[in-house]
């Protein structure tokens, strides 16, 4: 992509893998500069922009769930179409020492898997483990990926189609409580996020937190993405929670001004 993460950039899709009934993975021909937990800008023209989390910088890679009509676009490309981009853009997780639990809610999986994969290639003495949750099975996301990576995986499914019955937080508060954990980077649903971050903060715990917001530049200009006073886009997505009060980051945050 752009180095200032400005301009737009076309790209061939490679491939288009449908992953579950919803959701479908779009590799393009080409990589990209980034931290896991950044996004980008994507751009049909004369349709619409939208940001999507990166789930892969080689190639570039992203996973896109049928949630309204622009991703019903998206999800209508196939291998050869052109598909638009600009970014990276945000903050991105951060690897610190310690056991860590990466927990995904929905297609808040698919940056996680990327994290994981990344933390496997950087820095691979960090103990990893996942807790995915979904409402049904077919709702699962990139379990196998994990699997892929020797990361085991606790499920949890709301109609116990999969693993056990109920949320992903009640996984995230069984291994807390063993105390085998010390780290927790999380992405998914709003509520599940303040959930894990309630859970960590009881528990003295560093937390990252992916958040989605609405916006339509990317890089800070048009306010739609405030949270809590701050900006999705250059803020986050990824927010820190946590108790310690030091971290050393082993991957780069990039933040577009």
């Amino acid at each position: 992509m752009d180095r200032e993460g400005t301009a737009h950039r076309p790209y061939r899709i490679r491939q288009r893998i449908q992953e579950n009934p919803k959701t479908i993975s779009l590799v393009l021909d080409g990589s990209v500069a980034c931290a896991p937990g950044q996004f980008a800008m994507l751009w049909l023209p004369g349709i619409d922009e939208k940001p999507f989390s990166i789930a892969g910088r080689d190639p570039l890679a992203f996973a896109i769930s049928r949630v309204g009509p622009f991703s019903a676009a998206l999800q209508a490309l196939h291998p050869g179409d052109t598909l638009w981009a600009r970014g990276p853009f945000g903050r991105g997780f951060t690897a610190t020492p310690g056991n860590t639990l990466l927990v995904g809610g929905g297609y808040g999986a698919a940056p996680l898997a990327f994290l994981a994969s990344a933390l496997r290639a950087e820095c691979p003495r960090i103990r990893i483990e996942a807790a995915l949750g979904a409402r049904s099975s077919a709702d699962l996301l990139f379990a196998e990926r994990f699997d892929a990576l020797g990361v085991p995986v606790r499920v949890a499914t709301e109609d116990g189609s999969r693993g056990s019955a109920g949320l992903v937080t009640d996984v995230v508060a069984s291994r807390l409580a063993a105390g085998e954990i010390s780290r927790v980077r999380a992405c998914g649903p709003e509520g599940m996020l303040e959930a894990v971050g309630r859970l960590c903060e009881s528990a003295g715990l560093d937390a990252e937190l992916s958040f989605e917001a609405y916006m339509r530049c990317g890089v800070g200009l048009c306010g739609a993405c405030e949270h809590q006073g701050r900006l999705v886009c250059l803020d986050g997505p990824v927010f820190v929670k946590t108790a310690a009060l030091e971290k050393s980051s082993l991957f780069s945050h990039h933040r577009v001004t």
